[in-house]
């Protein structure tokens, strides 16, 4: 019992790893000397020092994306903190429900942000010689692993 809670855990936390890294790095378009992310436009040289950076644009849509990823980091470090408060106070044989339905949120949120940030994020960055950086990539790998952390925490029981 104890590895499976440990297993879950460390799933938990990589989950909350990958959010954290794709909300913060300026990685989610890439084009030649110019990155792009949900807070910034940053031009760099041919060095790879960052030159310029400016702020992102204010239009809804990316203020959706902002929101929404903020969200997403919200709900799995408070799923974090349930998970703990439950572990301890939780009756046996009871179920993590609540940490699992934050964890859900988490994960829809992330992949809500990412599927916007997709649609739209033509409007914002016309260039078409342009590539999805690693942050944008995470965004995408989180939105599974958050599901699939919350489904394991729905159906896990409590036991002594």
């Amino acid at each position: 019992m104890l590895l499976l809670l440990l297993g879950i855990l460390f799933l938990h936390v990589a989950v909350l790893v990958l959010l954290f890294v794709s909300t913060i790095v300026s990685q989610w378009l890439v084009t030649n000397g110019h990155t792009t992310d949900l807070w910034q436009n940053c031009t760099t040289s041919i060095y790879g020092a960052v030159q310029h950076c400016s702020a992102s644009s204010v239009s809804e849509w990316l203020q959706s994306v902002q929101a929404t990823m903020v969200l997403s980091v919200i709900f799995s470090v408070l799923s974090l903190f349930l998970f703990f408060c439950q572990l301890f106070t939780l009756t046996k044989g009871g179920r993590f429900y609540i940490t699992g339905f934050f964890q859900i949120l988490a994960g829809l949120c992330v992949m809500s942000a990412a599927a916007i940030y997709t649609v739209r994020h033509s409007e914002w960055n016309a260039n078409i010689e342009y590539s999805y950086g690693f942050a944008y990539i995470l965004a995408w790998v989180a939105f599974p692993l958050a599901l699939l952390s919350g489904i394991i925490y729905v159906i896990l029981r409590k036991r002594e």
